[in-house]
Parts: C-alpha cells; sequence; structure tokens
C-alpha cells in the first residue's frame, strides 16, 4: 500500500536527476514547482516527448510553460517527420550554437529550443552541460524513431504483438479454468461441513455455526471473485497497452490513456483494494466466531445456546467496526491518490471531531449504552426483550440502535440511549407461566392431581422433553377469582419455547379435564338487592 500511495504523489521538484525510462511504458509526470513567493513565477517542468516516449525536461514559469511546452513539442514533431522522410542513409545533425550568450539546439539546421538556466536547474548542471545532455539524447533518441519505422523492425514487433496476444488468451483461459475450479470447490465445501455440523454426534451441530459457515464461504467467494474479475482485466489492459507500446505509430496512445485514465484507475483500484478487504474481513471474523462457538462443545446447553448469540451479535457489531475503518481508509488512500495532502486533513480531524462530538451527544450516549450492552450480555440477536411499551425479537443491534419485530409484525427501532429498563424474556432460559381456572363446586384435589398428571406426562414425551429444561412445578391454589380457583403452573423451557409449551399443555389440559368431569369456570356474577321501595315496584309491575 505505501509503494502505491508513493507512486500515486505528485513530486515537488528540487529537482531530480533524470532517470532512464521502461522501455514500451511510458512514464507521466504532471507539471511539478518549485517553491515560490509568487504564484505566477513559480517554475514548473514537463517532458517534451516523441513517439509517446519521454525525451528530457524543460522547464519555465507557471505563465510561461504551457506555450514553450507546446511549441517546442509543434517542432520536434515537424523536424522529425522530415528527417523519417529522408533517405534510410542520412544520418540527424544535432548541434548546440551560442546565440546571445545563450545555448540554442538545431536539428538538422532546424531551430528547436533554447536553452535557459530553468532547464539547466533540473539537472542540477550548468546550462552548456545541460544542452549538450539534451543534444545527446535527441541524436539517439532520433535514429532509433527512425530505426523503429523500417518495415523489418515492423514486423519483428508484429510477431511480437501476435504472441503477446496469444499469451493473453492463454493466460485469461487458465485463469478462468482455475476460477470455474475454486467455485465448485467453495460450493461443495459449505455442504459437506454442513452435513457434519448438522450430524447428532457433532458437538457443534448448531444451526448459527451452519449460518457463519455458510456466511465465510460466501464472502470468501465474493472476495474471489472480484480478484479473478480483477485480474483478468488486468490481464487484458497490461495486453494491450504492452502491445500498443510495441509500434512508434501507436505507442503515443499510451500517453493519451495514462493521461485520461490515471486518476480514475487510481480511484478504482483503491475501491476495488478496499471491498475485497471488508469482505475478507467478513469471513475472518465470521471464522473466528464459528471457531469460538465450535470451542463450547464442553459448556453446559444453556451457556453454549447463550455463547452462539453473544458471538453473534459480536459479530455483527464487529463488522460495521471494521466496515467504518476499511471505508476511512480507502477515502484516505483515494484523496492521496488525486495528489491531495493529507496531513492537514488529519491535523483538522481532531478539531472537527471535537464540533461533531458536541454537536451529536445523542450518538455518543448510543455508542456507550450500545457498548454496554453488549459486554454486559443485557441481550443480543434473537432474544425476545421489552423495553417500556414495545418488545419483541431482536432483529439488529449494534452501538447505535437496537431493531425488534413485534407480534404483529411491526419492525420497531429503539436508540439504544433511550433504554433504560429491559426486560428479556429468552435469556439462557425462560418460563411458562400458567393459571388455571377451576369451578369452586369441582374437587379441588382431584383437580390439582389431573394437572400434575398431564404436566408430567408431557414433559417425558420425546417431542417435548428437549424443550422442558426441569419437571413442571404445580404451585397450588394462587387465588379465589371472580372465574373460580385460580391454579398457577410453572414450566421451566428452553429460551423462545415457553409458547409452544403452553400452548401443547392447555390443549392436553383441556382435554383431560372434560374427560374427568371438572369443569373450567366461566366468569360469574352475583347481585343482592337489599332495597324494599325497590322491591315493592317490581312486585307491583310499576317498576320502570
Amino acid at each position: 500500500m505505501m509503494a502505491i500511495a508513493g507512486s500515486m504523489a505528485i513530486t515537488v521538484v528540487s529537482v531530480p536527476k533524470a532517470t532512464a525510462q521502461i522501455p514500451f511504458l511510458p512514464q507521466l509526470q504532471a507539471p511539478s514547482a518549485v517553491v515560490n513567493n509568487d504564484f505566477n513565477n513559480r517554475v514548473v517542468s514537463g517532458w517534451i516527448y516523441l513517439d509517446g516516449r519521454r525525451l528530457f525536461q524543460i522547464a519555465a514559469s507557471r505563465t510561461n510553460f504551457p506555450e514553450r511546452s507546446e511549441d517546442i513539442q509543434k517542432k520536434l514533431e515537424t523536424i522529425a517527420q522530415n528527417y523519417f522522410q529522408s533517405p534510410a542513409n542520412r544520418q540527424v545533425k544535432v548541434e548546440v550554437r551560442k546565440v546571445n550568450e545563450l545555448p540554442v539546439v538545431y536539428v538538422n539546421d532546424q531551430y528547436l529550443m533554447t536553452i535557459t538556466s530553468e532547464d539547466a536547474g533540473l539537472r542540477q548542471v550548468d546550462i552548456s552541460t545541460s544542452a549538450n545532455q539534451i543534444a545527446d539524447s535527441l541524436q539517439e533518441d532520433l535514429q532509433q524513431a527512425k530505426q523503429e519505422r523500417r518495415t523489418q523492425f515492423l514486423i519483428d514487433q508484429g510477431k511480437i504483438a501476435a504472441a503477446s496476444g496469444l499469451a493473453m488468451i492463454v493466460i485469461s483461459c487458465g485463469v478462468y479454468t482455475w476460477q470455474r475450479r475454486s467455485k465448485k470447490n467453495l460450493d461443495v465445501t459449505p455442504q459437506a461441513e454442513n452435513g457434519l455440523l448438522d450430524s447428532p454426534t457433532s458437538p457443534g451441530g448448531q444451526p448459527i455455526t451452519t449460518q457463519l459457515n455458510q456466511r465465510q464461504h460466501r464472502h470468501l467467494q465474493e472476495a474471489k471473485r472480484r480478484l479473478f474479475q480483477l485480474t483478468q482485466a488486468a490481464i487484458w489492459a497490461g495486453g494491450s497497452f504492452f502491445i500498443l507500446g510495441l509500434f512508434p505509430y501507436t505507442r503515443g496512445f499510451q500517453v493519451a490513456i495514462l493521461t485520461a485514465a490515471q486518476f480514475p484507475l487510481r480511484l478504482g483500484f483503491v475501491v476495488l483494494v478496499t471491498y475485497v478487504a471488508i469482505r475478507l474481513s467478513y469471513a475472518l471474523i465470521d471464522r473466528f466466531a464459528s471457531t469460538l462457538i465450535s470451542s463450547g462443545a464442553f459448556l453446559t446447553p444453556e451457556a453454549s445456546v447463550r455463547l452462539q448469540l453473544r458471538v453473534s451479535t459480536f459479530s455483527g457489531v464487529t463488522k460495521s467496526i471494521a466496515t467504518i475503518i476499511w471505508v476511512g481508509i480507502g477515502i484516505l488512500l483515494a484523496l492521496v491518490s488525486l495528489g491531495i495532502d493529507i496531513v492537514p486533513l488529519l491535523a483538522g480531524a481532531s478539531l472537527v471531531g471535537v464540533a461533531v462530538s458536541l454537536a451529536s451527544q445523542n450518538l455518543i450516549k448510543d455508542a456507550i449504552n450500545g457498548f454496554l450492552i453488549i459486554i454486559e450480555d443485557q441481550y443480543a440477536l434473537g432474544d425476545v426483550i421489552s423495553v417500556g411499551n414495545v418488545g419483541g425479537l431482536v432483529e439488529n443491534l449494534n452501538l447505535r440502535m437496537t431493531q425488534v419485530r413485534d407480534s404483529e409484525g411491526r419492525l420497531i427501532t429503539i436508540p439504544n440511549s433511550e433504554i433504560k429498563v429491559v426486560a428479556n424474556l429468552s435469556s439462557r432460559w425462560s418460563r411458562a407461566d400458567l393459571t388455571i381456572p377451576i369451578a369452586y363446586q369441582a374437587d379441588t384435589e382431584e383437580a390439582l392431581k389431573l394437572i400434575a398428571t398431564v404436566a408430567d406426562k408431557m414433559s417425558q414425551e420425546q417431542q417435548w422433553q428437549p424443550q422442558m429444561l426441569e419437571p413442571p412445578q404445580v404451585l397450588g391454589i394462587d387465588q379465589f377469582g371472580d372465574r373460580g380457583l385460580i391454579i398457577r403452573v410453572w414450566i421451566k423451557t428452553q429460551p423462545l419455547k415457553q409458547w409452544d409449551v403452553a400452548r401443547e399443555f392447555r390443549r392436553r389440559l383441556k382435554i383431560a379435564l372434560d374427560e374427568a368431569g371438572i369443569s373450567i369456570s366461566v366468569p360469574q356474577q352475583a347481585i343482592w338487592v337489599n332495597d324494599d321501595q325497590f322491591l315493592n315496584y317490581q312486585g307491583n309491575g310499576k317498576g320502570n
């Protein structure tokens, strides 16, 4: 990453010596500046090109540089075309002459440019030496350019281009085959693991473990798919770019492509790297969560289930934090790729942070309270909670908010800072709290024995035994109500199973009570009238 960021930076010229160029790959350099008090008089530098290959650097003030660069470039192209159309045995003649005490470069007796002190400053030599260096470079490069236009050279380059195209096809097909093979392996592996995890003998055979493994493989598959796409794009783009550089007539397109696409390519690369990094982080988090859950095989069933819910919650929150971190890094790299100095931005980030913190105190409270909720295990994903007048199944939990789905299907969003008192209905175990009304005329002892028998029989059945953690407790007569005697029964169940157990128990108890002839009471009310005058009115038939 540091190498990429370094290649993206625009260098301030103080000024380095010219470096050797890579064959067929023009190295672009944006005009760079020597610090000066006057912006318009600031000295900038740039390259002169021939057939898309950079020859030498020139320098001038920011105001004069565009005009001077364009003038030298046009003159060089005219001189080069005349030289290329001359007989094959004609040699190029580059001379340095003195005009007004300044060295002037002539090519085949045609004026090209005057060497200035700014040009000499680029090479950190005197003016005469700088002029000789430019003349030597022109002599060699023009001869090479003419040599590259010969028929035999173009034929040889055509062979290289054909071989390069064939190599691109072979490599692309190889990468595609590898991608297909990798995709098949990824499709088979989750199925094999799911079969192991779902087996009765597997200690980690829990649905949440299966989901984590599936998500891990899905993230890995997505990351690999993007990397394969990037590889294919690099093969064809790089190969085509290389072929363009083989011929002098097409080499100029390299400069145009790099000039037009350098910033989009850099931004695209940063976005792709950030996306792949996020996906790989998700896969690592899911892998860690799955391993952590599997390591809890020797815990009690209640602790194991609770561990799964907590790990699932931590996994979601950690993914959110990882996403924020990678997006922040991606934004910084994108700014660097655009040539923006991020040091002042980082220096001012603290001031912005203070301002934002003052303006978003509620968000900070949400984050702190959300962190405490997760650390203290007040509730987790999959729990059923009640907060104030609302409640339901926790579907989403992060540092800022909690989302629950109530019995009517409504998704309720609660800021974490608003959660003061919360009732968790499914933490580690649950309880079915049943109140059974029996008529006052019924045999109380017989009713109690019948209720206990139905509860014990249900707890011993294979279907309901795993869901009922302890034998049901028939507590006895809880109160005398307007509906009759109220008998209370407690059944300790697995988390979130209390409603299923209660429904089945009520169904069985109704059948058993009907068979035993014990009636379930209905609301009754007796009215006592002691008003003699009212009774007389009723007796005489005169009452209204």
